[in-house]
């Protein structure tokens, strides 16, 4: 008798025809989860059609005349709407992750409540919360009054079915959370892979056929990923990450996929108890506690897009009683600390080998962009040797295995930021200069991390 289930792998989504408990694909331990093979294809997925005759679709020219583009749906959060690009496009997907109380559901009955008083059809639906605490949250929020659509269900074929019978499709469907929906045509789990994977498809066909934008919110593991197989990430339009950490009340919005719009934007807001609160001006805010007298803190002139952001960079090396000295690392990759640190102590005969090393970006911001090497170097120096970096300087420039730094990308957007917030030095590579950004302060310019060094313990905070 043939068997009639299979073992699905809750991480990467993998299949295999008998249980282990490691799976050999993402080598994840304790995911194998079995699931009927009855409903359909491999993980539940639909079924193979019988072979003959398909029918005959219309085809379309690219530049064909009296077809019309259809316009974003502009939210009126100014840091969401830079983040998507415009605002949310009609018929998309859009996948937002994030931790658990870091403000999704905030984040998105704001947006909805917005949306609705624009004359826009917003539903809300539900499956981790009753319709009551929707409200209780709506009313902390001061959005009671907006004509917001609102159900608590997990059925997708029920959901469906509802918004099909509504009289116009609406502009905006909101659903909270994917985990939790489930298809009455498979016999799995709500959460497991071939649930999020098929309510996801069959929500997503629902969207680009009614030229309505889906909101879908993920959970994300341990690991900061959104949870469930990867293919879901694959089918949306937009995935969005909400960042943050719950003692600060800083929170970023990030996109690490668009199709219609930029990938390297933020959008940065501040929690209240009235809710989520744009912040125009983030280097404001990150520098709002700085103190420019303690050795280790250097500020770095960042970009996030096409934004320029001054974040504070700290740094503290002590002495370490361990055989292998500690490394730590909070908003930055830790491999690239541990490249900076060779790079002293074999070009800058800094020996950082006998000491624990601790960095940390303020405000919760994760820096990606290789810039910030030199900002990092300078906190380092100025850590170990207890002096100050020099008073109202900023730092940015990439650093290479020779020692050497290098230049980088908008260089002026950065030199005016500085400017602006009162910051009167930049220290930055050897590179040609624009005449308006001279004006822009003192700029001391170098192009290896020995002149660095000799700088900070020589003038230190002079």
């Amino acid at each position: 008798m043939a068997k009639n289930s299979i073992y699905v792998c809750q991480s990467c989504g993998a299949v295999s025809g008998k249980w282990a408990g490691k799976c050999a694909s993402c080598e994840e331990w304790n995911t194998l989860v079995e699931e009927s093979k009855t409903q359909g294809g491999v993980g539940g997925g639909p079924k193979k059609k019988a072979s003959g005759a398909g029918r005959t679709i219309k085809l379309e020219k690219l530049g064909a005349k009296g077809i019309e583009i259809p316009e974003r749906l502009v939210t009126g959060l100014g840091e969401l709407d830079r983040v998507t690009g415009g605002g949310f496009v009609p018929g998309s997907a859009t996948l937002v992750g994030g931790e658990p109380g870091i403000g999704k559901s905030t984040l998105l009955l704001q947006t909805a409540s917005t949306l609705a008083n624009r004359g826009k059809t917003v539903v809300y639906l539900t499956g981790e919360e009753a319709t009551s605490q929707i409200r209780l949250r709506a009313k902390r929020l001061g959005v009671m009054d907006a004509p917001v659509d609102l159900a608590a269900e997990t059925n997708v074929t029920d959901i469906l079915s509802t918004l099909r019978k509504t009289q116009q499709p609406p502009d905006l469907v909101i659903i909270d959370s994917i985990q939790t929906l489930w298809s009455d045509t498979l016999e799995a789990a709500p959460g497991t892979v071939s649930q999020v994977r098929a309510c996801s498809q069959e929500l997503i066909q629902f969207a680009k056929n009614c030229n309505t934008a889906i909101v879908i919110v993920g959970h994300v593991t341990k690991d900061g990923q959104i949870a469930g197989p990867k293919v879901v990430e694959h089918m949306v339009d937009t995935v969005l990450y909400f960042e943050g950490d719950s003692g600060h009340r800083y929170r970023i919005l990030r996109a690490v996929k668009n199709r219609y719009g930029a990938t390297d934007e933020i959008g940065v807001f501040e929690m209240r108890s009235a809710g989520l609160k744009e912040v125009p001006n983030p280097s404001e805010l990150f520098l709002s506690e700085r103190n420019s007298d303690s050795s280790g803190t250097v500020v770095f002139a960042g970009m996030e897009g096409t934004r320029p952001v001054l974040v504070e960079i700290q740094a503290l090396v002590a002495p370490s009683h361990l055989a292998t000295p500690r490394r730590a690392v909070v908003g930055w990759d830790q491999n690239r600390l541990s490249m900076i640190l060779a790079v002293l102590d074999s070009h800058c005969a800094l020996r950082f080998g006998t000491h624990d090393v601790y960095l940390n970006v303020a405000g919760g911001l994760k820096i990606v962009e290789p810039a910030a090497d030199m900002a990092v170097a300078a906190a380092l120096i100025s850590s170990l040797s207890s002096v100050p970096c020099p008073a109202e300087s900023v730092f940015f420039g990439e650093v290479s295995l020779t020692g050497a730094v290098r230049s980088v990308s908008h260089q002026g957007a950065r030199l005016k930021e500085s400017k602006k917030l009162g910051f009167k030095n930049a220290i930055m590579p050897k590179s040609k200069v624009k005449a308006g950004d001279k004006k822009s302060g003192n700029i001391r310019m170098i192009d290896h991390l020995t002149q660095l060094t000799a700088m900070l313990l020589t003038e230190g905070a002079g």
